[in-house]
């Protein structure tokens, strides 16, 4: 019974540690990198926009095609997706949560609108981000548009 016990404590503490508030400084620099990529997008530079990334073999980007892996593949992949301004669209994000998983790792869900001539999309995301050097980028984007 007290193994039950110890458990059951070290399950709620990793729990109460895994789910704290990120500092006001971290959720301010997170919440700018997002809303600087759709300001990027929306001026339509991809380039730019990529700079919110994680310059790195292990960034992973998720998406109805299954995961892409690395920085050079993910700004590939968004080049060929939206290929024109026509394509690109009209991009605005809403922030529905945003969590520490630890002093360096965060994990911010949120909902994206795609507005364009050519037919609008939405859906949701979970971007993973790690702090490197004072500045947080995403380690890890997993996007699903809403059917």
């Amino acid at each position: 019974m007290k193994k039950l016990w110890i458990i059951w404590g070290l399950i709620f503490s990793i729990q109460l540690i895994a789910q704290q508030k990120v500092q006001p400084s971290d959720s301010l620099a997170i919440v700018s990198t997002l809303f600087k990529q759709q300001e990027d997008w929306n001026k339509g530079d991809i380039d730019a926009f990529m700079e919110g990334y994680l310059k790195s073999d292990q960034l992973v980007f998720s998406g109805s095609s299954g995961p892409i892996y690395g920085w050079n593949a993910t700004k590939e992949r968004y080049k060929k997706n939206y290929s024109s301004r026509l394509l690109m669209g009209s991009l605005t994000f809403d922030v529905l949560n945003l969590i520490s998983l630890s002093p360096t790792v965060a994990q911010l869900q949120g909902k994206f609108y795609l507005t364009r001539e050519i037919a609008d999309s939405s859906g949701f995301f979970t971007l993973t981000w790690v702090k490197i050097e004072d500045q947080w980028l995403i380690i890890s984007d997993h996007t699903s548009a809403s059917e």
